[in-house]
């Protein structure tokens, strides 16, 4: 990719989890917007976090069918995926491994499925006490 820093494009893909004292916000990228439907991030209260798992294969946590979204099987999977009674999140890419956040209690979602190298990172970043501004999991618990 020119005129894009190497470290960044190899990044490029993976969504952006800031966290506070008080929340947790999936930061989504200009085409991740547009994929998704979806014109903000996402906003999850942490008192709302149920569980977080990790996966090494999250398609197999997909339920229901994009509406709105943008789905090609086993490739990308970007928006809101409805199923019997439940909504959930989703930013999958291809077949890496991933993050799932159950919720109770959001006002929109139940669960979020994610793609991301940072699972870990967010698992140990929830299990601290955050103060200030938003940081990227990554960066807290490094």
């Amino acid at each position: 990719m020119h005129g894009v820093p190497r470290e960044r494009w190899q990044t490029m893909g993976m969504v952006t989890l800031l966290l506070d004292s008080a929340h947790l916000q999936v930061a989504l990228s200009g085409s991740e917007r547009l994929m998704s439907f979806r014109r903000s991030h996402i906003d999850i209260p942490r008192e709302t976090i149920a569980k977080v798992q990790l996966s090494d294969d999250v398609w197999t946590w997909l339920r229901g069918v994009a509406s709105p979204g943008t789905h090609v099987r086993r490739v990308l999977a970007m928006g809101t995926w409805k199923a019997a009674g439940s909504e959930d999140f989703v930013i999958v890419r291809r077949r890496k491994p991933g993050v799932v956040i159950d919720l109770d209690g959001h006002e929109e979602f139940q669960r979020v499925v994610l793609t991301t190298r940072h699972g870990l990172a967010l698992v140990q970043a929830l299990q601290q006490d955050v103060e200030g501004p938003a940081e990227d999991v990554a960066d807290i618990v490094s």
